[in-house]
């Protein structure tokens, strides 16, 4: 692929991100666009590895392992080193909806399975990615596309989310009429609300949202399905419905003192915040407020890290990171082998940026909080946590047991707690007699999506549990293709 020798001549090279003192003073996006020429080097380095891991994704001991979405990887490294750039988006465009998006919050599954990562640094996949399709953009080379005919098929898409809007495209692009419902007041779902803005900026989000409607596809905000239409309502309506829900229902921390003002779930936190820096840049301050605050984030993980980036954004007076799990080590572990995904230590934008501004990492591993402490106001002013140990796991209990004498008392004023999501909302599928799994997703078939109810079908998080936004997209194009499937009796979508 490209140059032969390439991975011996250069060496991995990542976009840098804007220095953290600057980029806390706003909200603007911190990834700094990297020099094309720095990216046709890169590219370079793609092997002709004969078996390239990077696209086939997949799972391997419940890890994951390559691209998601069979990205044509090889094929778009080698197209932009040989300067086809217009070729390179439109392999792209083959398999992924929205480079965009995935180009800049997936974490990159396919990096972590490239073969050349196995005795040197991967090839600088993501970078790549989100270079084609923004060069796309400023080109001119995306625009609506619009069917030719349409079908007369009515098929409902519920959230619009990665995986809802990946679904609305590809049955449009098939030529049913498509309706996306959405809750909130503005579409995207995780990818407006959930992803903090210097991260993704909604300008991105919104300007492929445009280009959806543009060719065609509806979109109906602050419409609840299940209040403000009842699901069997909208199954009357529709000859079609794919449920694209999300996995909205928070993991809690039942503890003593839960109660208390100032302990939020991360969603509450980051969702609102950018909710008041759309409307009115915080000038409202309708937003959980961490300027002057001890703030306390529970959980790590990309939510934990986007509160801890927001919280320092805001002004807050410290900060500290609980993770309950062991520190992870610096190289892949002996049960972790490649093409698995590395789990190892990693520091994120989040962590530079707390270090930047308070001297050192936040993160306190093995930390397990017991109790919520306040005031007579019902106010938080400060949590107790104890020290956990993994190597003495609990007989019939936790796989970890408490380190004596450990107990500390933390001031806080604010915690997040970001600890995951347990599931989906059970509203519509209890108005429409769905099946639901142990874990109360609604069930059915990966690669089918066919709910118990004919016609009903389901799709990312609220199938397969909270995920990346990767999968999403793979799982409501998959959904897009078994309603076509089911309304045309065939179907020629990938």
């Amino acid at each position: 692929m490209g140059k032969p020798t390439g991975f011996l001549e250069f060496e991995r090279a990542v976009a840098p991100y804007r220095d953290p003192v600057v980029r806390l003073g706003d909200w603007d996006e911190f990834l700094v666009a990297a020099p094309v020429e720095d990216l046709v080097r890169q590219g370079a380095r793609c092997m002709d590895c004969g078996v390239p891991f990077c696209h086939t994704g997949g799972l391997l001991g419940n890890m994951a392992s390559g691209c998601p979405i069979n990205n044509l990887i090889p094929e778009w490294n080698d197209l932009v080193y040989n300067d086809r750039w217009r070729e390179a988006l439109d392999r792209l465009h083959r398999t992924n909806n929205f480079p965009e998006f995935t180009g800049r919050v997936c974490p990159a599954p396919c990096e972590g399975s490239c073969v050349l990562g196995i005795i040197e640094s991967p090839v600088t996949i993501k970078n790549i990615e989100q270079t084609i399709v923004d060069r796309g953009f400023s080109e001119g080379w995306i625009s609506p596309r619009p069917p030719a005919d349409r079908t007369g098929h009515r098929v409902a898409v519920v959230g619009s989310g990665p995986a809802g809007l990946a679904c609305a495209d590809q049955l449009n692009i098939a030529g049913h009429n498509v309706s996306v419902f959405e809750r909130s007041d503005r579409v995207g779902g995780l990818l407006m609300y959930g992803i903090p803005n210097m991260k993704l900026e909604k300008t991105v989000v919104q300007r492929r949202v445009d280009l959806l409607a543009d060719s065609g596809v509806e979109f109906r905000v602050e419409v609840e399905i299940g209040k403000d239409i009842s699901a069997i309502q909208l199954q009357q309506e529709f000859d079609a419905i794919v449920l694209c829900l999300g996995a909205t229902r928070p993991r809690d921390l039942p503890i003593p003192g839960r109660e208390l003002r100032g302990v939020h779930f991360a969603m509450e936190f980051l969702g609102g915040n950018t909710k008041r820096l759309l409307d009115s840049e915080h000038g409202d301050g309708a937003f959980i407020d961490a300027r002057d605050k001890n703030v306390i984030v529970i959980g790590g993980g990309d939510t934990g890290n986007d509160c801890i980036g927001t919280a320092i954004r805001q002004g807050c007076k410290s900060l500290v990171n609980f993770e309950i799990v062991p520190r992870p080590p610096e190289e892949r572990a002996e049960n972790n082998p490649w093409p698995q995904w590395p789990k190892i230590h990693r520091t994120d934008y989040g962590h530079i940026e707390a270090e930047a501004m308070f001297g050192e990492d936040p993160r306190q591993f093995c930390i397990e909080t017991t109790q919520f402490l306040g005031d007579d106001k019902n106010q938080l002013t400060s949590l107790m946590t104890c020290e956990v140990d993994w190597d003495r796991p609990v007989e019939n209990g936790p796989p970890f047991s408490r380190v004596e004498g450990s107990q500390r008392q933390w001031e806080a004023d604010l915690v997040f707690l970001a600890m995951g999501f347990l599931g989906p909302e059970q509203l519509v599928a209890e108005q429409l007699s769905l099946e639901t799994d142990a874990r109360s997703n609604v069930r059915a078939e990966f690669d089918e999506y066919q709910t118990s109810v004919e016609g009903v079908f389901a799709a990312g998080d609220c199938r397969r549990g909270q995920s990346l936004v990767v999968w999403a997209i793979n799982e409501g194009r998959g959904a897009a293709r078994e309603c076509d499937r089911f309304l045309m009796g065939d179907t020629r979508l990938p």
